[in-house]
Protein backbone atom coordinates (compact mmCIF):
# COMPACT_ATOMS: atom_id res chain seq x y z
CA UNK A 1 0.00 0.00 0.00
CA UNK A 2 2.35 2.29 0.96
CA UNK A 3 4.37 1.97 -2.61
CA UNK A 4 1.26 2.68 -4.41
CA UNK A 5 1.10 6.22 -2.77
CA UNK A 6 4.75 7.24 -3.49
CA UNK A 7 3.75 5.69 -7.43
CA UNK A 8 0.40 7.91 -7.25
CA UNK A 9 2.71 10.63 -5.57
CA UNK A 10 5.00 10.71 -7.94
CA UNK A 11 2.50 10.47 -10.78
CA UNK A 12 1.71 13.65 -9.19
CA UNK A 13 4.90 15.39 -9.94
CA UNK A 14 4.58 18.31 -12.46
CA UNK A 15 6.61 18.41 -15.95
CA UNK A 16 8.44 20.91 -14.67
CA UNK A 17 9.67 19.06 -11.35
CA UNK A 18 10.84 16.41 -13.79
CA UNK A 19 12.72 18.83 -15.62
CA UNK A 20 14.04 20.09 -11.88
CA UNK A 21 15.18 16.55 -11.59
CA UNK A 22 17.33 15.70 -14.51
CA UNK A 23 18.73 18.96 -15.09
CA UNK A 24 19.66 18.58 -11.35
CA UNK A 25 21.02 15.23 -12.23
CA UNK A 26 23.45 16.33 -15.36
CA UNK A 27 24.81 19.40 -13.68
CA UNK A 28 25.76 18.29 -10.79
CA UNK A 29 27.16 14.93 -12.47
CA UNK A 30 28.99 17.73 -14.48
CA UNK A 31 30.20 19.60 -11.66
CA UNK A 32 31.53 17.05 -9.29
CA UNK A 33 33.54 15.82 -11.47
CA UNK A 34 36.36 18.31 -11.25
CA UNK A 35 34.94 20.77 -8.13
CA UNK A 36 36.22 19.31 -5.49
CA UNK A 37 39.90 18.70 -7.03
CA UNK A 38 40.07 22.56 -6.52
CA UNK A 39 42.03 22.54 -3.95
CA UNK A 40 44.33 20.22 -5.07
CA UNK A 41 44.94 21.96 -8.42
CA UNK A 42 45.85 25.29 -6.04
CA UNK A 43 48.04 23.21 -4.03
CA UNK A 44 49.78 21.76 -6.97
CA UNK A 45 49.78 24.71 -9.48
CA UNK A 46 50.81 27.64 -6.53
CA UNK A 47 51.82 25.50 -3.61
CA UNK A 48 49.27 27.53 -1.46
CA UNK A 49 49.43 26.79 2.40
CA UNK A 50 46.35 24.97 3.41
CA UNK A 51 45.46 28.55 4.98
CA UNK A 52 45.67 30.09 1.90
CA UNK A 53 43.66 27.71 -0.08
CA UNK A 54 40.81 27.90 2.32
CA UNK A 55 40.74 31.44 2.23
CA UNK A 56 40.77 31.62 -1.75
CA UNK A 57 37.44 28.80 -1.23
CA UNK A 58 36.22 30.62 1.48
CA UNK A 59 36.09 34.35 -0.32
CA UNK A 60 33.94 32.80 -3.04
CA UNK A 61 31.46 31.39 -0.78
CA UNK A 62 31.10 34.19 1.82
CA UNK A 63 30.36 36.72 -0.86
CA UNK A 64 28.28 33.85 -2.60
CA UNK A 65 25.96 33.85 0.75
CA UNK A 66 24.91 37.10 1.11
CA UNK A 67 24.09 37.50 -2.96
CA UNK A 68 22.16 34.19 -2.35
CA UNK A 69 19.42 35.93 0.57
CA UNK A 70 19.05 39.01 -1.70
CA UNK A 71 18.46 36.91 -4.53
CA UNK A 72 15.98 34.15 -2.87
CA UNK A 73 13.79 37.21 -1.38
CA UNK A 74 13.92 38.95 -4.65
CA UNK A 75 12.21 35.38 -6.46
CA UNK A 76 9.15 36.60 -4.38
CA UNK A 77 8.69 39.65 -6.09
CA UNK A 78 9.90 39.09 -9.76
CA UNK A 79 9.42 35.59 -10.36
CA UNK A 80 11.42 32.77 -9.68
CA UNK A 81 11.97 31.99 -14.21
CA UNK A 82 13.68 35.22 -14.64
CA UNK A 83 16.07 34.61 -11.52
CA UNK A 84 16.80 30.95 -12.88
CA UNK A 85 17.42 32.26 -16.46
CA UNK A 86 20.15 34.49 -14.70
CA UNK A 87 21.48 32.34 -13.03
CA UNK A 88 21.83 29.79 -15.77
CA UNK A 89 23.57 32.37 -17.54
CA UNK A 90 26.40 33.24 -14.77
CA UNK A 91 26.88 29.26 -14.16
CA UNK A 92 28.10 29.29 -18.21
CA UNK A 93 30.17 32.07 -18.22
CA UNK A 94 31.90 31.46 -15.06
CA UNK A 95 32.61 27.61 -15.65
CA UNK A 96 33.91 28.44 -19.03
CA UNK A 97 36.19 31.11 -17.72
CA UNK A 98 37.05 28.50 -15.09
CA UNK A 99 38.30 26.32 -17.56
CA UNK A 100 40.80 29.04 -18.61
CA UNK A 101 41.92 30.89 -15.75
CA UNK A 102 45.86 30.88 -14.80
CA UNK A 103 46.26 33.09 -11.68
CA UNK A 104 45.16 33.17 -7.91
CA UNK A 105 43.76 36.41 -8.29
CA UNK A 106 41.85 34.99 -11.39
CA UNK A 107 40.66 31.70 -9.16
CA UNK A 108 38.97 34.31 -6.66
CA UNK A 109 37.16 36.62 -9.23
CA UNK A 110 35.76 32.99 -11.13
CA UNK A 111 35.12 30.86 -8.08
CA UNK A 112 33.16 34.04 -6.68
CA UNK A 113 30.87 33.71 -9.66
CA UNK A 114 30.96 30.14 -9.95
CA UNK A 115 29.66 30.09 -5.73
CA UNK A 116 27.13 33.09 -6.06
CA UNK A 117 25.33 30.57 -9.19
CA UNK A 118 25.22 28.04 -7.09
CA UNK A 119 24.26 29.65 -4.01
CA UNK A 120 21.21 31.37 -6.13
CA UNK A 121 20.52 28.47 -8.06
CA UNK A 122 19.89 25.80 -4.84
CA UNK A 123 17.10 27.89 -2.67
CA UNK A 124 15.56 29.43 -5.96
CA UNK A 125 15.16 25.27 -7.03
CA UNK A 126 13.49 24.25 -3.63
CA UNK A 127 10.97 27.09 -3.64
CA UNK A 128 10.00 26.45 -6.89
CA UNK A 129 9.01 23.13 -5.95
CA UNK A 130 7.12 24.34 -2.82
CA UNK A 131 5.34 26.64 -5.38
CA UNK A 132 4.62 23.52 -8.24
CA UNK A 133 3.40 21.38 -5.74
CA UNK A 134 0.44 22.07 -3.08
CA UNK A 135 0.13 18.83 -1.54
CA UNK A 136 2.75 18.84 1.69
CA UNK A 137 3.59 15.37 1.25
CA UNK A 138 3.68 15.35 -2.10
CA UNK A 139 6.22 18.24 -1.96
CA UNK A 140 8.07 16.64 0.67
CA UNK A 141 9.02 13.92 -1.55
CA UNK A 142 9.56 15.89 -4.29
CA UNK A 143 12.27 17.53 -2.06
CA UNK A 144 13.53 14.16 -1.19
CA UNK A 145 13.77 12.98 -4.60
CA UNK A 146 15.65 16.47 -5.49
CA UNK A 147 18.23 15.50 -3.12
CA UNK A 148 18.63 11.76 -4.06
CA UNK A 149 19.26 12.96 -7.54
CA UNK A 150 21.66 15.20 -7.16
CA UNK A 151 23.91 12.33 -5.51
CA UNK A 152 23.39 10.09 -8.22
CA UNK A 153 24.79 12.84 -10.12
CA UNK A 154 27.39 13.28 -7.35
CA UNK A 155 28.00 9.41 -7.44
CA UNK A 156 28.20 8.77 -11.35
CA UNK A 157 30.36 12.65 -11.69
CA UNK A 158 33.47 11.40 -10.18
CA UNK A 159 34.32 8.13 -11.52
CA UNK A 160 32.72 9.08 -14.78
CA UNK A 161 35.35 11.56 -14.81
CA UNK A 162 38.56 8.72 -13.76
CA UNK A 163 37.03 6.31 -16.75
CA UNK A 164 37.09 9.53 -19.25
CA UNK A 165 40.53 10.41 -17.33
CA UNK A 166 39.37 14.39 -17.02
CA UNK A 167 39.31 14.17 -13.26
CA UNK A 168 41.28 17.08 -11.58
CA UNK A 169 41.36 18.76 -15.44
CA UNK A 170 41.06 22.44 -15.28
CA UNK A 171 39.77 21.98 -18.81
CA UNK A 172 36.76 19.48 -17.54
CA UNK A 173 34.92 22.86 -16.46
CA UNK A 174 33.79 23.17 -20.06
CA UNK A 175 31.07 19.93 -19.24
CA UNK A 176 29.77 21.47 -17.08
CA UNK A 177 28.92 24.95 -18.65
CA UNK A 178 27.63 22.79 -21.84
CA UNK A 179 25.30 20.60 -19.03
CA UNK A 180 24.21 24.49 -17.94
CA UNK A 181 23.05 25.56 -21.43
CA UNK A 182 21.28 21.74 -22.13
CA UNK A 183 19.62 22.76 -18.59
CA UNK A 184 18.48 26.30 -19.54
CA UNK A 185 16.74 24.96 -22.51
CA UNK A 186 15.07 22.63 -20.79
CA UNK A 187 13.56 24.91 -18.24
CA UNK A 188 12.93 27.24 -20.82
CA UNK A 189 10.48 24.88 -22.12
CA UNK A 190 8.93 23.98 -18.98
CA UNK A 191 8.48 26.88 -17.67
CA UNK A 192 6.43 27.53 -21.03
CA UNK A 193 3.89 23.84 -20.25
CA UNK A 194 3.58 25.47 -16.32
CA UNK A 195 2.21 28.37 -17.91
CA UNK A 196 -0.63 26.78 -19.99
CA UNK A 197 -0.81 24.07 -17.82
CA UNK A 198 -1.66 26.69 -14.99
CA UNK A 199 -2.75 29.80 -16.12
CA UNK A 200 -6.50 28.84 -16.05
CA UNK A 201 -6.87 26.44 -13.24
CA UNK A 202 -4.63 28.11 -10.95
CA UNK A 203 -3.83 31.88 -11.49
CA UNK A 204 -2.30 32.60 -8.00
CA UNK A 205 1.31 30.99 -9.69
CA UNK A 206 1.13 33.71 -12.38
CA UNK A 207 0.08 36.45 -9.92
CA UNK A 208 3.37 35.02 -7.51
CA UNK A 209 5.68 35.49 -10.34
CA UNK A 210 6.72 32.17 -10.75
CA UNK A 211 5.74 31.25 -14.35
CA UNK A 212 5.65 34.08 -16.86
CA UNK A 213 2.78 35.93 -17.97
CA UNK A 214 1.75 34.65 -21.41
CA UNK A 215 -1.30 36.05 -23.69
CA UNK A 216 -3.94 37.89 -23.00
CA UNK A 217 -5.86 35.45 -20.66
CA UNK A 218 -2.55 35.82 -18.14
CA UNK A 219 -2.16 38.99 -18.72
CA UNK A 220 -5.33 39.91 -17.18
CA UNK A 221 -4.18 37.87 -14.22
CA UNK A 222 -2.73 40.68 -11.10
CA UNK A 223 -0.71 40.44 -8.32
CA UNK A 224 -1.63 39.76 -5.09
CA UNK A 225 -3.03 43.09 -3.34
CA UNK A 226 -0.71 42.10 -0.08
CA UNK A 227 2.90 42.42 -1.41
CA UNK A 228 5.57 43.17 1.43
CA UNK A 229 8.51 45.52 0.55
CA UNK A 230 11.55 44.47 1.68
CA UNK A 231 11.58 46.12 5.46
CA UNK A 232 8.15 44.12 6.50
CA UNK A 233 10.07 41.15 4.97
CA UNK A 234 13.10 41.74 6.87
CA UNK A 235 11.29 42.56 10.18
CA UNK A 236 9.69 39.41 10.02
CA UNK A 237 12.61 37.22 9.76
CA UNK A 238 14.12 38.95 12.66
CA UNK A 239 10.78 38.43 15.12
CA UNK A 240 11.35 34.64 13.86
CA UNK A 241 13.65 33.30 16.73
CA UNK A 242 13.23 29.77 15.81
CA UNK A 243 14.46 30.49 12.03
CA UNK A 244 17.18 32.40 13.46
CA UNK A 245 18.10 29.07 16.05
CA UNK A 246 17.81 26.43 13.01
CA UNK A 247 20.09 29.01 10.87
CA UNK A 248 22.93 28.95 13.67
CA UNK A 249 22.60 25.14 14.27
CA UNK A 250 22.93 24.55 10.44
CA UNK A 251 25.84 26.84 10.29
CA UNK A 252 27.70 25.18 12.35
CA UNK A 253 26.09 21.53 10.80
CA UNK A 254 27.61 22.40 7.44
CA UNK A 255 31.09 23.81 8.78
CA UNK A 256 31.56 20.30 9.86
CA UNK A 257 30.38 18.66 6.72
CA UNK A 258 32.19 21.16 4.91
CA UNK A 259 35.39 19.84 5.71
CA UNK A 260 34.79 16.48 3.97
CA UNK A 261 34.97 18.73 0.25
CA UNK A 262 38.04 20.80 1.44
CA UNK A 263 39.80 20.32 4.68
CA UNK A 264 39.73 16.60 4.40
CA UNK A 265 41.38 16.48 1.00
CA UNK A 266 44.02 19.07 1.72
CA UNK A 267 44.93 16.72 4.66
CA UNK A 268 45.15 13.55 2.51
CA UNK A 269 47.06 15.60 -0.17
CA UNK A 270 49.43 17.21 2.23
CA UNK A 271 49.91 13.76 4.12
CA UNK A 272 50.96 12.19 1.05
CA UNK A 273 47.92 9.30 1.09
CA UNK A 274 48.56 6.37 -1.18
CA UNK A 275 46.45 7.04 -4.73
CA UNK A 276 45.19 10.28 -3.78
CA UNK A 277 43.35 11.10 -6.59
CA UNK A 278 41.23 7.35 -6.61
CA UNK A 279 40.94 8.22 -3.08
CA UNK A 280 39.30 11.10 -3.51
CA UNK A 281 36.79 10.23 -6.11
CA UNK A 282 35.90 6.63 -4.02
CA UNK A 283 35.06 8.78 -1.14
CA UNK A 284 32.98 11.12 -3.59
CA UNK A 285 31.62 7.71 -4.96
CA UNK A 286 31.04 6.31 -1.63
CA UNK A 287 29.55 9.49 -0.31
CA UNK A 288 26.07 9.32 -2.71
CA UNK A 289 26.13 5.59 -3.17
CA UNK A 290 25.47 5.43 0.31
CA UNK A 291 22.67 7.97 -0.10
CA UNK A 292 21.18 6.38 -3.19
CA UNK A 293 20.83 3.73 -1.41
CA UNK A 294 19.84 4.16 1.86
CA UNK A 295 17.87 7.66 1.64
CA UNK A 296 14.17 6.43 0.69
CA UNK A 297 14.26 3.32 3.30
CA UNK A 298 15.71 5.08 6.21
CA UNK A 299 13.14 7.96 5.33
CA UNK A 300 10.50 5.04 5.79
CA UNK A 301 11.85 3.64 8.69
CA UNK A 302 12.12 6.78 10.80
CA UNK A 303 8.83 8.67 9.00
CA UNK A 304 7.27 8.12 12.95
CA UNK A 305 9.54 10.37 14.39
CA UNK A 306 9.47 14.04 14.35
CA UNK A 307 11.75 16.58 12.22
CA UNK A 308 13.49 17.48 15.14
CA UNK A 309 13.82 13.61 16.24
CA UNK A 310 15.74 12.85 12.65
CA UNK A 311 18.02 15.65 12.79
CA UNK A 312 19.68 14.74 16.41
CA UNK A 313 19.54 10.86 15.36
CA UNK A 314 21.72 12.26 12.01
CA UNK A 315 23.51 14.72 14.45
CA UNK A 316 24.85 11.93 16.92
CA UNK A 317 26.14 9.37 13.41
CA UNK A 318 27.94 12.72 12.56
CA UNK A 319 29.52 12.45 15.98
CA UNK A 320 30.95 9.04 15.11
CA UNK A 321 32.10 9.65 11.72
CA UNK A 322 34.17 12.50 12.61
CA UNK A 323 35.80 10.52 15.80
CA UNK A 324 36.46 7.93 13.08
CA UNK A 325 38.61 10.26 10.92
CA UNK A 326 40.48 11.94 13.96
CA UNK A 327 41.60 8.29 14.70
CA UNK A 328 41.79 6.42 11.29
CA UNK A 329 45.51 5.82 10.04
CA UNK A 330 46.44 7.82 6.75
CA UNK A 331 47.56 5.21 4.60
CA UNK A 332 44.39 3.01 5.75
CA UNK A 333 42.24 3.19 2.74
CA UNK A 334 39.28 1.18 4.15
CA UNK A 335 39.39 3.20 7.33
CA UNK A 336 38.33 6.97 5.03
CA UNK A 337 35.84 4.72 3.18
CA UNK A 338 34.23 3.68 6.59
CA UNK A 339 34.26 7.17 7.60
CA UNK A 340 32.67 8.24 4.91
CA UNK A 341 29.66 5.87 5.02
CA UNK A 342 29.25 6.92 8.67
CA UNK A 343 28.93 10.52 7.48
CA UNK A 344 27.26 10.01 4.77
CA UNK A 345 24.06 8.21 6.80
CA UNK A 346 23.92 11.43 8.96
CA UNK A 347 23.61 13.57 5.89
CA UNK A 348 21.12 11.06 3.98
CA UNK A 349 18.86 11.66 7.38
CA UNK A 350 20.03 15.76 7.93
CA UNK A 351 20.09 17.38 4.40
CA UNK A 352 16.57 17.11 2.51
CA UNK A 353 15.16 16.88 6.17
CA UNK A 354 16.26 20.49 6.68
CA UNK A 355 14.89 21.30 3.53
CA UNK A 356 11.81 20.37 4.81
CA UNK A 357 11.84 21.88 7.82
CA UNK A 358 12.40 25.34 6.25
CA UNK A 359 9.18 24.68 3.94
CA UNK A 360 6.89 24.28 7.17
CA UNK A 361 8.12 27.12 8.66
CA UNK A 362 7.85 29.17 6.16
CA UNK A 363 4.25 31.29 5.09
CA UNK A 364 3.32 30.59 1.49
CA UNK A 365 3.84 33.95 0.22
CA UNK A 366 7.26 34.19 2.32
CA UNK A 367 8.76 31.00 0.50
CA UNK A 368 11.10 32.37 -1.24
CA UNK A 369 12.86 34.70 1.69
CA UNK A 370 12.60 31.81 3.84
CA UNK A 371 14.95 29.72 1.83
CA UNK A 372 16.36 32.69 0.92
CA UNK A 373 17.87 33.17 4.97
CA UNK A 374 17.96 29.47 5.23
CA UNK A 375 21.11 29.82 2.59
CA UNK A 376 23.06 31.24 5.55
CA UNK A 377 23.99 27.74 6.33
CA UNK A 378 26.12 28.19 3.56
CA UNK A 379 27.93 30.36 5.86
CA UNK A 380 29.29 27.15 7.46
CA UNK A 381 30.49 25.56 4.04
CA UNK A 382 32.34 29.20 3.23
CA UNK A 383 34.43 29.29 6.75
CA UNK A 384 35.03 25.91 6.28
CA UNK A 385 38.09 25.54 4.04
CA UNK A 386 39.61 28.94 5.91
CA UNK A 387 38.55 27.66 9.75
CA UNK A 388 39.65 23.88 8.09
CA UNK A 389 42.91 25.39 6.99
CA UNK A 390 43.87 27.20 10.10
CA UNK A 391 43.43 24.29 12.51
CA UNK A 392 45.23 21.88 9.91
CA UNK A 393 48.01 24.60 9.70
CA UNK A 394 48.50 25.48 13.82
CA UNK A 395 46.83 21.93 15.07
CA UNK A 396 46.83 18.90 12.44
CA UNK A 397 44.36 16.83 11.32
CA UNK A 398 43.31 14.74 14.19
CA UNK A 399 42.24 18.76 15.95
CA UNK A 400 40.15 19.03 12.62
CA UNK A 401 38.00 15.97 13.27
CA UNK A 402 38.01 16.42 17.14
CA UNK A 403 36.66 20.01 17.21
CA UNK A 404 33.65 18.38 14.37
CA UNK A 405 32.83 15.38 16.57
CA UNK A 406 32.37 18.85 19.37
CA UNK A 407 30.38 20.76 17.56
CA UNK A 408 28.34 18.46 16.55
CA UNK A 409 27.10 18.19 20.07
CA UNK A 410 26.65 21.57 19.93
CA UNK A 411 24.12 21.40 17.41
CA UNK A 412 22.51 18.21 19.06
CA UNK A 413 21.67 21.22 22.25
CA UNK A 414 20.29 23.81 19.78
CA UNK A 415 18.03 21.51 18.30
CA UNK A 416 16.74 20.71 21.73
CA UNK A 417 15.68 24.14 22.62
CA UNK A 418 14.57 25.03 19.10
CA UNK A 419 10.69 24.26 19.36
CA UNK A 420 10.92 26.79 22.66
CA UNK A 421 12.07 29.91 20.57
CA UNK A 422 9.68 32.66 19.99
CA UNK A 423 7.73 33.67 16.06
CA UNK A 424 5.97 36.15 14.71
CA UNK A 425 1.91 35.68 14.94
CA UNK A 426 1.62 35.07 10.82
CA UNK A 427 -2.18 34.79 11.28
CA UNK A 428 -1.79 38.43 12.50
CA UNK A 429 0.28 39.51 9.71
CA UNK A 430 -2.36 37.56 6.81
CA UNK A 431 0.26 36.02 5.09
CA UNK A 432 -0.93 32.55 5.38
Amino acid sequence: MHSDISVARFKQFPRLMWILLFGSFITRGSYYMVWPFLAVILYEKFALSATEVGLVLSSAAIISVFTSFIGSALSDRIGRHKLMYFTGVLYIISFSLLAQVDSVKGYVVVMTLCSIATAIWRPLTSATIGDIIDDPKTRELAMQSLYFIVNVGCAVGPMLGVWLGLTGKQSSFYITAAAFAALLGLLFWGFRHQARQTHSSAPELVADGLIPVMGDATAAVKRKPAAMNRRQIMSILWQDKLLQGLIFANILCMFIYAQMDSSLIQYLTRSNAPDLLTLISAMIFTNALVIISTQFLLLRLMAGYSLVHRIQFGLMLLVCSQVWLAYNPIDLFWGWIGAVVVMSLAETILFPTMNVHIDRLAPKHLRGAYFGAASFYDLGFAFAPLGGGIILDHLGGYWLFIIGALLSLVVIYLYSILEKLPRPDFAALKLD
